[in-house]
């Protein structure tokens, strides 16, 4: 078994950091987050996503393990001092089935080129920017929502998360204070800021998938302006479940609204390395 706090075993490399966990919240039992030490030379934008991994376990010929590496959204904005992701817990996976049992000071490898879609360079300008997730595909809108250049850009921020069951509802108590603990969005998230989590499978306020929120207008109420997304003004980020992302991409498509990428900014953007 690979002992996770033997920093030699995870050494400095031309493609990875070696970071110490800060800290670990489990917030059910398939639903964790971590944060790792942020080296002075890692640079990325709010939205962006990073290979995070552990070293392969020994093989019976001797040759050394190849790291097992997989990409993680980071869900802290580019102004933190850490680095945090959110997590599934998979029992027999290659990388979960390790990761989920780290705790503060083990080493992980950390990539050195962060990248990705779902970043404010690769939107047009606008009034309203709906950050729609499913899932841990709520991380980057952690980073995205916390970012003060998004105040700049817009006028409402909202955050809708989608999950099957309440207690899958990470961050809740967090986004619906509005961020009111942000050291720099605190003030302009008090007013501007709105959050609607949604749950599938059990009783709660708001049930549903986030389509169907769409489409009876839900997802608008509380909010300034049209309870339908105006292409003129209002730009989209999409993260989570395939079926959600291209379901709500055709919905998008279907009224006018234009993918965006980083080279071509839009008024709509998925990430695209996390679709099958």
């Amino acid at each position: 078994m690979t002992d996770l706090r033997a920093p030699v075993l995870i050494p400095e490399s031309t493609a990875f950091h070696s970071v110490a966990v800060k800290w670990v919240r489990h917030w059910n039992e398939h639903l964790f987050s971590f944060a790792v030490e942020r080296p002075a030379s890692f640079r990325f934008r709010s939205g962006e996503f990073v290979m995070i991994g552990l070293p392969g376990e020994a093989t019976d010929d001797g040759k050394p393990a190849k790291p097992v590496m997989r990409a993680y959204s980071i869900a802290s904005p580019a102004w933190a001092e850490e680095l945090e992701f959110l997590s599934i817990k998979v029992q027999d996976g290659p990388l979960t089935g390790r990761l989920q049992k780290v705790e503060p000071g083990d080493q992980l490898y950390l990539g050195k080129k962060p990248t990705g879609t779902l970043v404010l360079d690769a939107l047009l300008g606008g009034k309203r920017l709906f950050l729609l997730s499913t899932g841990t595909g709520l991380a980057p809108f952690l980073s995205v929502a916390r970012d003060p250049d998004v105040y700049e850009r817009f006028e409402q921020i909202v955050v809708v998360h989608g999950v099957r069951r309440v207690n899958d509802l990470a961050w809740h108590d967090e986004l619906s204070a509005r961020l009111a603990d942000d050291p720099l969005v605190a003030d302009e998230a008090a007013t501007r800021f709105h959050y609607l989590p949604a749950v599938t499978r059990e009783d709660f306020h708001t049930t549903g998938r986030i389509p169907a929120l769409i489409e009876n207008g839900r997802l608008f109420q509380g909010l300034e302006g049209d309870a339908r997304f105006d292409p003129e003004n209002d730009r989209v980020m999409l993260c989570g479940s395939t079926a959600m992302i291209r379901e709500i991409a055709a919905m998008l498509e279907q009224i006018g609204l234009i993918e965006g990428s980083n080279a071509n900014p839009g008024q709509f953007v998925i990430e695209r390395a996390f679709v099958d």
